[in-house]
């Protein structure tokens, strides 16, 4: 017994080295890419990855307070932004897993206070994934003036969750913060505790997730991170938000050690019985399920599909995005204390790791190299680099729609008007089809006061995406004014 014992070991010794070999042959590769999107000045964050259920890697990057200098570590916390709609979906089920709600329950007929005519016509299910015809009411409008303010929750369902219906529920899928917004109130009125007890009480302490809660902005809370933006090579900080205004929508802090305790419970059910936790991850329209996007992707060596369970967060200063892979058990967690827009590129990156295949490098920031020739040369040297860029070295830099728009809006942050007009013009010309374009050169040419382009420049875009709620407004304000 006892020299069986004793053969065995070299065996197991063998069979840690090779596992441990195994983890280290991914670690140093995403460790590898995640530093080439920090020497661009493209990250600054936390990372981890999971495969079989396992943490394979976590890191910290950057610095989680620059004027402090302190690093950015695997237990920094991150606001979360929309990560936190997965938990709001978890509570909302709890409750119809006890009976005290059920999916097909209107809105009105649960909060007193909402109006009947349009809270009578969606449900829970409608809320729960985007189907509900309720209009988003963030933008940047919204950010600069209502969110920097607190708001009670009914006081902010009546003015900022009621509006009237952009179409039939059920008929059309449209991402809506308000609509998650109105669970959080729905929870509470269920309860008669806030969302913030309800999360703690229900999901958080059952698993020991300590570093994650609700924030609260006048909170001293150790270990924060600072958030940030970027402008050109400097960083700021970022605007101001009251976390009342996000709600059960996106007011969430984590880190991605606890964001690897909640992935770990989503295979049990302790938190979800498995007949309505199915639920939770089936796709409708927009492949979006309740607080997840679900869909087959083919992401394996072979190429063969697998369900990828995934979502992105963004509040003022931070990002986040979350990669589920069930089939392997396979994670990954990327929070950053910046606007960091290419955070689900690296995400995705880090994935390919995963499973064996080289992720592309990041690419230079387009934006970021035509503003320091704009400062050194002007504008005419902008368009001409912008174009040699696309010509010859696209596949070096972002000279991507949304990388453009980014270029044009800081110009007209500067009071650049009529040089942020050019560089609008020049993305509509680069992305004709791209009704955000159109829509943002009819934001400059309102700022120059240039009505009718901007009218024209709002109608097209209408006419690609008649779904551009802000392109509507502005429209009809602009129509009513001539």
């Amino acid at each position: 017994m006892n020299v069986a014992k004793k053969s065995c070991l070299p065996a197991l010794a063998l069979l840690l080295c090779i596992a441990v070999s195994g983890l280290a042959d991914k670690a140093a590769p995403i460790d590898a890419l995640v530093r080439k999107y920090v020497a661009l000045n493209q990250f600054s964050g936390a990372v981890l990855a999971a495969e079989g259920g396992k943490v394979l890697f976590k890191k910290g990057y950057g610095m989680a307070n620059l004027e402090w200098s302190i690093p950015n570590a695997p237990d920094t916390k991150f606001r979360i932004g929309s990560v936190t709609k997965q938990f709001t979906s978890m509570l909302v089920l709890q409750l119809v897993q006890e009976g005290r709600l059920k999916l097909d329950d209107k809105a009105a007929d649960i909060l007193p206070y909402y109006r009947k005519d349009t809270g009578g016509r969606f449900t829970v299910h409608h809320l729960l994934n985007h189907t509900s015809g309720l209009p988003n009411y963030t933008n940047a409008e919204f950010f600069l003036g209502p969110g920097r303010r607190p708001w009670g929750m009914e006081a902010f369902v009546k003015e900022f969750c009621s509006g009237e219906l952009e179409f039939e529920p059920g008929a059309e899928y449209r991402y809506s913060n308000s609509g998650y917004f109105v669970l959080g109130a729905v929870i509470k009125q269920v309860t008669g505790k806030s969302y913030e007890q309800n999360l703690r009480q229900r999901i958080l302490d059952p698993l020991g997730m300590t570093a994650t809660g609700y924030d609260h902005q006048e909170i001293v809370l150790p270990g924060r991170a600072a958030g940030y933006e970027r402008r050109g090579e400097a960083a700021v900080h970022a605007d101001y938000v009251d976390l009342s205004t996000p709600g059960a929508a996106g007011a969430m802090y984590s880190t991605v050690e606890d964001m690897a305790l909640w992935d770990r419970a989503l295979y049990g059910d302790t938190l979800l019985g498995p007949e309505l936790k199915t639920r939770m991850f089936t796709p409708g329209l927009g492949n979006y399920a309740y607080g997840w996007g679900v869909r087959m992707l083919p992401i394996g060596p072979d190429k063969a599909e697998r369900t990828v369970i995934r979502h992105s967060g963004g509040i003022p200063g931070f990002s986040s995005h979350i990669v589920r892979v069930p089939e392997e058990r396979n994670l990954v967690v990327v929070m950053s204390n910046f606007d960091d827009h290419g955070i689900q590129a690296l995400a995705e990156g880090v994935l390919d790791i995963l499973y064996g295949r080289t992720p592309p490098d990041p690419k230079r920031s387009a934006a970021e190299v035509l503003m320091k020739t704009y400062r050194a040369q002007g504008l005419d040297e902008v368009i001409r680099q912008y174009r040699d860029i696309k010509a010859r070295e696209a596949d070096q830099y972002n000279v991507s729609e949304g990388e453009i728009n980014l270029l044009g809006y800081r110009l007209l942050g500067a009071g650049k008007v009529d040089d942020a007009i050019a560089i609008f013009k020049l993305n509509v010309e680069a992305y004709p089809q791209g009704a955000n374009t159109y829509d943002s050169l009819a934001e400059a040419y309102m700022a120059a006061g240039k009505k009718e382009d901007a009218i024209r420049n709002y109608a097209k875009s209408l006419e690609l995406d008649p779904g551009n709620r802000n392109a509507l407004d502005r429209l009809n304000a602009l129509m009513k004014a001539k």
